[in-house]
Parts: C-alpha cells; sequence; structure tokens
C-alpha cells in the first residue's frame, strides 16, 4: 500500500536499485569487460530517467520558457540529467560513475528505510543497520562525490587530447560544474574547491617549494577562482 499510495518515489526507487545494480558491475566487471560497457550505459540512462522524473516530481509544469529553463537549472536533478547526458556516449570512464553509483545509494537507502518502517519499525534490524551505516558517513560520501566531480574537469580534456573524448565534452562540463559550484542544495563542491585551495596554499607557501612552481600554481588558482560563477 505505501509503494503504491506513492507512485512517482518508488519508481524513482526502483530506478537507483538499477543504476546501483548496473555501477557495481561496471567497476567489477564479473561478467566481462565488454558486458561491463553496456552496464556503464545502462547506468548513466536509468540515472537519467531517475533525475527526470525527480525534476517533474520539484517542477510539474513544464512551460516552453526561459524563466522555466532557468529555475530547471536550480535542481539538483537537472544537473544530473546533464551530467548523464554528458557520459552517456563517451568512453567509459570509472571515475564518472562515481557521483552517479553513491548518489543512487545514499538516495535508495533513504527510501529503503521508508518502506521498512511502513512495514514494521522492527523488520530486518540487519538492513537498518547498514543503512544506518551509510548515513553516518553520508558527509565523506557527499565529499568523496564532489572530488569526483571537480577532479573529472582535467579528466575531459585529458580524454580530449587522447583521443577518447569530443570537443564539445570539456566546455559542456565546464557548465555542469557551474552548476554544481552554485547549488543551493548542496554546497559540497563550492566547499572542496575551497578546501582545496587552502591546502595547496599552504604548500606552495612553504620555503622548500621552488619559486615557478610557486608562481604556476598562483596563477592557476586566479585562473580558476575567475572562471567561478557568483553565488547568492
Amino acid at each position: 500500500q505505501f509503494l503504491m499510495a506513492n507512485k512517482l518515489d518508488t519508481a524513482m526507487w526502483i530506478c537507483r536499485l538499477f543504476t546501483v545494480y548496473c555501477s557495481a558491475l561496471f567497476v567489477l566487471p564479473l561478467l566481462g569487460l565488454h558486458e561491463a560497457a553496456s552496464f556503464y550505459q545502462r547506468a548513466l540512462l536509468a540515472n537519467a530517467l531517475t533525475s527526470a522524473l525527480r525534476l517533474h516530481q520539484r517542477l510539474p509544469h513544464f512551460q516552453l520558457s526561459r524563466a522555466f529553463l532557468a529555475q530547471a537549472l536550480l535542481e539538483d536533478s537537472c544537473h544530473y540529467l546533464l551530467y548523464s547526458l554528458i557520459f552517456v556516449n563517451s568512453y567509459p570512464v570509472t571515475m564518472s560513475i562515481f557521483p552517479v553509483l553513491l548518489f543512487s545509494l545514499l538516495h535508495a537507502a533513504t527510501y529503503t528505510k521508508k518502506v521498512l518502517d511502513a512495514r514494521s519499525s522492527n523488520s530486518l534490524p540487519f538492513l537498518r543497520n547498514l543503512l544506518e551505516k551509510l548515513n553516518t558517513n553520508q558527509q565523506n560520501i557527499l565529499k568523496f562525490i564532489a572530488c569526483n566531480e571537480i577532479f573529472l574537469m582535467p579528466a575531459t580534456v585529458f580524454m580530449l587530447f587522447s583521443g577518447q573524448g569530443s570537443l564539445l565534452q570539456p566546455f559542456i562540463y565546464y557548465r555542469f560544474l557551474t552548476l554544481r559550484y552554485s547549488s543551493r542544495r548542496n554546497p559540497y563542491c563550492r566547499t572542496l574547491f575551497t578546501e582545496l585551495r587552502i591546502v595547496l596554499e599552504h604548500l606552495i607557501m612553504k620555503p622548500s617549494c621552488p619559486v615557478f612552481v610557486r608562481r604556476l600554481c598562483l596563477s592557476s588558482i586566479s585562473f580558476i577562482s575567475r572562471l567561478a560563477p557568483t553565488v547568492a
């Protein structure tokens, strides 16, 4: 009854579980490398479907207007719909599947707990314990996802020069990264950029750091800072 009463949430839950399943079979290619590539695409397509359903839930009344598009781009679900479309037809990159896998795992765990509560307050204690441990480490997982989002930017540039990516991919991914940086619900990308800058500045200001390395790093920090969007 609980699942039927929340059909959209249940559909997203099933999609997220399928995303976790496909992502796991890509990261651990138990069925062979050829099959792993197809599981990579399936995971991203399932994530795109989940993101589209979540976006529909957040903005149920679609309008073909600039205002609606601007509102949609503020939603995290729109960001990961774009993310899935960026990588779904690209060369499989293990780093790109981790945000999809971990976000799906976190959201699926949250809804699984609701399903267990609807069934019985004491049902499946072993599973409840696993879900609780996952929830306890949520902040570290979100930081790891943000780290993946950041380091995928130079990875897309490397893929371009190695012949495994398209010319547009780094530019579209840069747009995705600016959306994540400006996210209202998830500040971890912004936080990680700040923490990485503090750590790097601390390292290059040591006397043992060569002057040319310090200048190169300071120039890079200044360049990246200029690219960062303004956050209200």
